[in-house]
């Protein structure tokens, strides 16, 4: 199929920044795009060919805009399943598979995938309901501190909460969760995978992550991890035998975690770009967004090596503001050698949404860190 300057479609479930960044590419490839987002005023918008308004978990919605396609993709995985089993059915390919997506999607789903595939995860529990928990408790089958986890739905720190407490559960939804062990890990890494239909795979280097002790949310990206070759082989291997066992197709992230004692376990996956790797657009030979393209379309995939040591610091509404955006002290950034601020293009700012990112390069990766921190502490993102 001819996908430059042609009448082939692309279709993106979600328009969100992640939906805009993959347009970079596809905007640089001149590959017409459709996308689909329930807010008029999402970011990609204006980047694409087509823009439908719709819901992404309604049956009908998914499915038409499928049907206007001839390949899907997604930037998030609240997406309607069965409309994306309705469309392979039809010929319409959807990568990552409705399968890959259903297994994802539910936290509980995608632990015990990890234990039928033998893949190290944490100790965990499932529960139907948080309530249940109590119970748990109760007969001692569960002990202080957890961590609890919605089965649904959860993303940039929600859905996630460490109980130490039977007042910790208090306020909790009450819905289908697990619980995990909580794993003294000394680091959070990951690596990003990408697979083609082929079964071809390229692997990007390990990356550390540091994250907001309140938001739970990733606050710097470090490439590459300042760990020994042997933690980063091994962590790449788990990676690849995670990918290997979803048989994704497209952009695999997995999260993971290295313990105290070096264990590396995974902690959960997506099957899309992802926020440990928006250092690639300036930091690596191809970025993730381009590589998510080249994977899905059957291109020939480019180099995973990084150019420079790079450094994303994510750009988060300040605490305490809410309303129309203000970025404060962005110019200041603009002077700095190596930095890039990239900003997503939503108008309203609230505590902790992520509003844009920051990349750092340099031949250094203790350097681009010591810099990150300067950028961290000049830009702020408060409400006008």
């Amino acid at each position: 199929m001819e996908y430059f300057s042609s009448n082939f479609k692309l279709g993106i479930l979600g328009g969100g920044q992640l939906g805009k960044m993959l347009l970079y590419t596809t905007r640089k490839f001149d590959i017409y795009t459709c996308v689909l987002d329930p807010s008029t005023e999402a970011p990609s918008k204006l980047a694409c060919n087509e823009f439908f308004e719709g819901d992404l978990m309604d049956y009908d919605t998914v499915y038409n805009f499928g049907k206007k396609v001839n390949i899907l993709t997604i930037e998030i995985e609240n997406v309607n399943v069965n409309a994306l089993k309705a469309l392979e059915k039809e010929g319409i390919k959807v990568f990552p598979s409705a399968k890959t997506l259903e297994t994802i999607q539910n936290k509980a789903k995608q632990k015990l995938f990890y234990v039928d595939h033998n893949l190290p995860t944490a100790a965990f529990k499932r529960f139907s309901f948080t309530n249940e928990i109590y119970t748990a408790i109760e007969h001692s089958s569960i002990e202080f501190p957890f961590v609890w986890k919605s089965a649904q739905f959860g993303y940039d720190g929600t859905g996630v909460k460490i109980v130490r407490s039977v007042d910790d559960l208090k306020d909790l939804p009450n819905v289908e969760c697990i619980t995990e062990d909580l794993v003294p890990f000394k680091n959070e890494l990951a690596v990003i995978i990408s697979r083609n239909e082929k079964g071809d795979v390229k692997v990007y280097p390990v990356v550390e992550m540091e994250f907001h002790p309140e938001a739970n949310q990733v606050e710097y990206v470090l490439c590459p991890a300042r760990i020994s070759k042997d933690i980063a082989k091994r962590a790449e291997l788990i990676a690849l035998k995670t990918s290997a066992a979803f048989e994704h197709v497209g952009l695999l992230a997995v999260e993971l975690f290295l313990t105290k004692n070096d264990e590396i376990l995974i902690n959960e996956v997506a099957p899309r770009p992802h926020n440990s790797g928006h250092q690639t657009i300036e930091a690596s030979y191809t970025s993730q967004f381009e590589q998510h393209i080249r994977a899905i379309l059957g291109l020939p995939m480019g180099s995973t090596k990084n150019k420079l040591c790079g450094v994303m610091v994510n750009l988060v509404g300040a605490e305490n503001n809410t309303g129309e955006v203000l970025y404060k002290n962005i110019e200041k950034l603009m002077e700095m050698e190596g930095v890039t601020p990239h900003i997503y293009g939503k108008k309203q700012t609230r505590p902790f949404r992520k509003m844009g990112h920051v990349t750092i390069v340099n031949s250094n990766i203790d350097t681009a860190r010591a810099i990150a921190q300067k950028v961290k502490q000049t830009i702020k993102v408060i409400s006008n």
